[in-house]
């Protein structure tokens, strides 16, 4: 089968993300049925990539990280519609972390659902939406979102949090979010009502709420353990009405619910849910922050901001063609 030549961060080992990750030149075969390859321009880290490396979902080795990818498309799998991309094309999508020698981190990647980055919309942009869309809008789904629901997201100034407030707020939910400064004008400009989370939260948000319960929780918030009790009450004291993307075990012990142990078929098709907010970026309908784009070369720079667990925003890897800019702040 042809291959190309292509960089790759990647670990044959798990660990701490800095210590087992390293950049090696593979070889990247033609992509398999159903998906296409693309040269990398863009790519967006996420937390999950770290737990990656520290052993989460485990499966063979080596594995790439980046699973958010935006590019130029060099090969076409069989079984793709041919009037639906073409070489040169330039896409959005994820990037095959399970099946794949490496993932969106490298000069060029396969990827396994993809859209087209509509006009208006930077790749670097673009390469920042897919993981928190996808987690974002697949919990609210699956947590029974509706309009008028008053919804309480714990840690809004985090990427998914910040998406969540967004998809609710469009999908007729009233939302109150817990954040840092940094992200507060932001949140409230998008019409949540927002306090800081910390010590006295939960009666803050009683404030907020004229004394009353909240219909749903959705914690986004780094693991804090102890919190979770907290959201639990606001919410009745019921634990199904909490979901939490992050504090699993607690969450499992105290009867809450957790986004990935509740994933199932029939939930809305992510490249759905990619093209539409892709569009509605382009519109500037929709945004996520940036906190730092890097070239290539200052891969762990990206990887230690990341790792800081406040970045303040998405961190993005420019592999391709536009690594050839000045990295940005």
């Amino acid at each position: 089968m042809p291959t190309v030549s292509s960089r790759v961060i990647r670990f044959h080992e798990v660990g701490e993300p800095l210590e087992v990750l390293r950049v090696e030149r593979i070889e990247i075969p033609d992509p398999p049925v159903g998906s296409v390859r693309v040269r990398v321009l863009a790519t967006g880290l996420n937390p999950a990539d770290w737990e990656l490396c520290r052993g989460f979902a485990p499966g063979a080795l080596p594995r790439g990280i980046g699973y958010d990818v935006a590019g130029s498309v060099e090969a076409i799998g069989d079984g793709v519609d041919r009037g639906s991309v073409r070489v040169d094309d330039v896409v959005l999508g994820t990037a095959d972390l399970f099946g794949q020698p490496s993932a969106g981190a490298a000069d060029v990647a396969v990827v396994n659902n993809w859209c087209p980055v509509p006009a208006g919309l930077d790749p670097v942009q673009a390469a920042t939406l897919p993981m928190v869309v996808q987690t974002a809008a697949w919990a609210l789904e699956i947590m029974g979102l509706e309009p008028g629901t008053t919804l309480l997201v714990h840690g809004a100034g985090g990427m998914v949090g910040y998406t969540a407030v967004q998809i609710a707020l469009r999908r007729g939910a009233q939302v109150i979010a817990t954040a840092g400064a940094t992200f507060t004008a932001d949140l409230e400009g998008f019409g949540a009502r927002v306090t800081r989370y910390g010590e006295g939260m939960v009666e803050r948000v009683r404030a907020l709420t004229g004394g009353q319960d909240v219909d749903l929780v959705l914690d986004t918030a780094r693991p804090s353990p102890g919190t979770l009790p907290d959201l639990i009450a606001l919410a009745g004291g019921d634990p199904r009405r909490v979901m939490t993307i992050s504090n699993h075990e607690e969450a499992r012990a105290l009867g809450a619910r957790v986004n990935i142990d509740e994933l199932r078929p029939g939930l809305t098709p992510l490249t759905a849910l990619i093209s539409q907010y892709a569009a509605l970026a382009a519109h500037g309908e929709f945004r996520l922050p940036i906190a730092k784009s890097f070239s290539f070369e200052q891969w762990r720079d990206a990887v230690r901001l990341s790792l800081s667990g406040e970045p303040h925003g998405k961190v993005v890897l420019l592999p391709g063609l536009l690594g050839r800019r000045e990295a940005s702040a």
